[in-house]
C-alpha cells in the first residue's frame, strides 16, 4: 500500500464518521455463511474462520456456558486423523472464553476406552490448557428425550447439550465404513447413549432425528488433516492426507456438504446429508451461500 492508497482509505473512513449511525449500520458488511481457510498452522486457520465470520462475539454472549463438541472416539494419536485436532479444539475453546463465556465444556462418549481416548488425542490436555472444563460422559445424565423423528421417537441423549447456552460442533473430516464420511452430523454420535449399536440400522435417518433436537450455533469443520481410508478408527498414517484446512459455517448441511468435496464427493452423496437437507437442517448446495474463501501464506 502506498502513500496515496493510504490516504484515500483514511479519507474514506473520516468520512464514513460523518455519516449518520442509522447509515453506518445498513452499510456495514454482512458476515458469510461460510468461511473455509487454509494455512500451515492449525491454530491460525481456526482463528481466521472464526474471524472471517464476524468473530465468536457473533456468536456468544458474555456469561455464556458453551459446549464445544469434538470427535474423542478413538485410541489414536493426532497424527492418525482418527479424532478432532487438538489444537483447533483448544483454539475454538479460547476464541469463547475470549468472547466472555462464562464456562466452556469438552466432553464426549468415545468408542474407545475413554481414559485412553482423552489422552491419547491430545484433546484433553489441549483443552484443559486452554480453559475448558473437560470431563468424562456420566452414565447417570443420559436421559431419555422425545425425538418424535421420522425413525427415532426418544433416545436417551446426554443432558448436558441441553442444559448450556450454546453449542458448537467440532468434527473432523473423514471417512467410515457404514455412512461413507464422518463429519458434523455424525459427531451426534458423542452425546447419545444407550445401546448405540442398534443406531447402525437406519443410521442416516436416526442421525437426522437427532440432529432435530440438537441445533448447533456454529460448525467448525477439522479438516487440517482427513483420513482418506480405514475409518473411522484409521490406524495408518498412510490414509491421512494433510489439507490444513477448517471451515466454519451457520450452516450444518452445507458445512458437511464441503466436508465432502474433500474425498471427491458431493453433499448427496452422503445419505445423513441428503436427509437433514430435506429435513429442512440446512442446504447441500453450499456454493448458493456466502463464502469467503481465505489462504494463509507464510
Amino acid at each position: 500500500m502506498n502513500r496515496r492508497e493510504f490516504l484515500k482509505i483514511t479519507a474514506m473512513a473520516g468520512a464514513g464518521a460523518l455519516l449518520p449511525f442509522e447509515l453506518q449500520t445498513l452499510a456495514a458488511p454482512v458476515p458469510p455463511d461460510m468461511v473455509i481457510v487454509q494455512g500451515a498452522r492449525p491454530q491460525d486457520v481456526t482463528q481466521a474462520a472464526i474471524d472471517a465470520m464476524g468473530g465468536m462475539k457473533r456468536f456468544i454472549a458474555k456469561g455464556d456456558v458453551v459446549v464445544v463438541k469434538p470427535n474423542i472416539g478413538w485410541d489414536r494419536a493426532p497424527e492418525y486423523a482418527a479424532n478432532t485436532n487438538p489444537v483447533v479444539v483448544a483454539t475454538v475453546v479460547k476464541l469463547c472464553l475470549d468472547a466472555g463465556a462464562k464456562k466452556v465444556k469438552v466432553f464426549d462418549n468415545p468408542v474407545n476406552d475413554a481414559r485412553r481416548c482423552y489422552v491419547q488425542s491430545g484433546i484433553a490436555e489441549a483443552a484443559r490448557r486452554a480453559g475448558a472444563e473437560v470431563s468424562f460422559t456420566d452414565e447417570r445424565k443420559f436421559k431419555d428425550v422425545a425425538i418424535n423423528g421420522e425413525v427415532l421417537k426418544a433416545w436417551p441423549l446426554y443432558t448436558e447439550i441441553f442444559e448450556t447456552d450454546k453449542v458448537i460442533n467440532v468434527p473432523i473430516a473423514k471417512t467410515h465404513g457404514l455412512t461413507r464420511l464422518t463429519l458434523g452430523f455424525k459427531n451426534w454420535m458423542g452425546v447419545m447413549g444407550g445401546r448405540r449399536g442398534r443406531i447402525h440400522f437406519s443410521i442416516d435417518e436416526k442421525l437426522v432425528d437427532v440432529a432435530r433436537v440438537i441445533r448447533p450455533t456454529l460448525t467448525v469443520l477439522d479438516a487440517v488433516r482427513i483420513l482418506t481410508a480405514g475409518g473411522p478408527q484409521g490406524g495408518d498414517v498412510r490414509d491421512v492426507k494433510t489439507l490444513g484446512i477448517v471451515a466454519a459455517s451457520i450452516d450444518p448441511v452445507a458445512a458437511d456438504a464441503f466436508g465432502a468435496t474433500l474425498f471427491g464427493l458431493k453433499g448427496g452423496d452422503i445419505g445423513v446429508v441428503k436427509l437433514a437437507q430435506e429435513a429442512g437442517l440446512g442446504t447441500m448446495d453450499f456454493q448458493r451461500l456466502k463464502i469467503q474463501r481465505i489462504k494463509i501464506e507464510f
